[in-house]
């Protein structure tokens, strides 16, 4: 009877007892703090494998973003502050944290329906820095698909992470929660397009900085190819410039441009204005239509005397972030709807995952009575049934197969009865 056994032990492993998640998220660490946590991509799969082997785990899945490093195991384990210590070694980090033991304090540690609650929750952006940022499901996905190809996943992870793909799928899809952009570089490009721009206008990029470089990579993503990039370093505008096929110029240079523009961006760490009237009126190189002023910088690079007296659609930094928060607000309005979706597909996971335990249990019960059977007819009973006529032993051999089919049902509705009502 030891494979009856042996499979009933292992449909044990996929109970939601042992799944266990250890997170470092932007809630307890900052973003330095979390930077260490991060697995080099060379040592990805080697210290992976590591960790699985010599902390015994069943199931290993690695999660690393800027603003959060988690773990999700699956294992019969004590989750505690030692075994988070013991991580940390195996990861190799603790010679380079010098409070090893603030990291293990603050750690979060989920455990069961705690657990997956915390999973359905990130690949929700529930749990975000950003409510709503759809890419931590699709990080999530590709966490899972490196382990799984490494092996290191099995049954359990696979069918908690089709329950927390699909729970994302019907929160992004049944929600607001991702509808409204919150980010100054998605509202600016929107804000520009309400104008109806013409694909071939002529931009005036001031800056090169951060702001200015993910907006103009935006601007060249969506066919505007007409870019002017000024900057003091000339080096930095260049370097962008060749990336979007513009063209590169050092920020003197502005006085003495005489080609016109119809849009112009600026995101400069000057303290005044660099904008003036005087220079503005060089830019406008005796055109007289109505040009658009995207000024992203804190303080603003342009001087109130150009919005006053010349004909502009002025777009500020603070209306963008006000727009932002609106919309950062509506998206809290849709956790309450979210949570409910996601409370939802955890109770409709628990019969899933009993049903699951019972097909695991279920796989061996064929095999031991087929085994049963075959011990009898070619030991047991050998020397019996090698004395029974050709008809005979045709009958035989239907009785048993008959029986070998009814037999199957017996255990497995008492596997089924006993299973489907204990507690997950």
């Amino acid at each position: 009877m030891a494979p009856f056994k042996s499979g009933f032990l292992f449909c044990k492993k996929i109970f939601l007892k042992d799944l266990k998640v250890i997170a470092f998220t932007h809630k307890n660490f900052d973003l330095k703090e979390i930077g260490n946590l991060i697995i080099p991509e060379q040592d990805h799969d080697i210290l992976l494998s590591k960790i699985k082997t010599n902390l015994g785990l069943h199931e290993v899945l690695y999660l690393g973003t800027c603003n959060r490093v988690e773990f999700v195991f699956t294992g019969s384990f004590d989750l505690n502050e030692l075994f988070v210590h013991k991580l940390l070694d195996e990861m190799g980090v603790t010679s380079h944290i010098s409070d090893v033991a603030s990291y293990v304090e603050r750690a979060q540690l989920f455990e069961d329906l705690e657990a997956l609650n915390h999973l359905l929750k990130v690949s929700c952006s529930v749990e975000s820095l950003v409510v709503g940022e759809k890419e931590i499901l699709a990080q999530l996905r590709l966490a899972y698909q490196r382990s799984s190809n490494l092996g290191l996943t099995s049954d359990s992870l696979r069918i908690i992470m089709n329950r927390v793909v699909k729970t994302a799928k019907e929160v992004y899809t049944k929600t607001k929660i991702s509808e409204k952009p919150i980010s100054v570089v998605s509202l600016a490009y929107r804000k520009l397009k309400s104008f109806k721009i013409s694909y071939d206008a002529r931009f005036i990029l001031i800056g090169a900085g951060e702001t200015n470089n993910l907006l103009a990579k935006y601007l060249s993503k969506h066919g505007f190819k007409n870019l002017s990039i000024y900057n003091r370093t000339l080096e930095k505008a260049a370097l962008l410039a060749l990336e979007l096929n513009g063209n590169a110029f050092q920020l003197e240079e502005l006085k003495t441009r005489k080609e016109g523009f119809d849009v112009l961006i600026t995101c400069t760490s000057a303290i005044d204005p660099i904008i003036t009237s005087e220079l503005y009126e060089n830019l406008l190189a005796g055109e007289t239509d109505k040009k658009i002023i995207l000024d992203l910088a804190v303080p603003f690079d342009t001087h109130p005397d150009v919005i006053k007296n010349f004909l502009v659609n002025y777009i500020s930094i603070t209306e963008l972030k006000g727009i932002a928060e609106n919309n950062l607000k509506d998206r809290y309005n849709e956790l309450e709807h979210a949570e409910k979706i996601i409370q939802q597909n955890i109770e409709e996971f628990k019969p899933i995952l009993r049903q699951r335990r019972v097909e695991l249990a279920m796989k061996v019960i064929p095999e031991k009575i087929k085994e049963i059977r075959n011990q009898a007819v070619e030991n047991i009973f050998a020397s019996e049934i090698e004395q029974l006529d050709p008809n005979s032993r045709l009958v035989l051999e239907k009785v048993l197969n008959y029986f070998e089919k009814k037999y199957i049902s017996v255990p497995m509705k008492m596997a089924k009865e006993i299973l489907v009502k204990e507690a997950v």
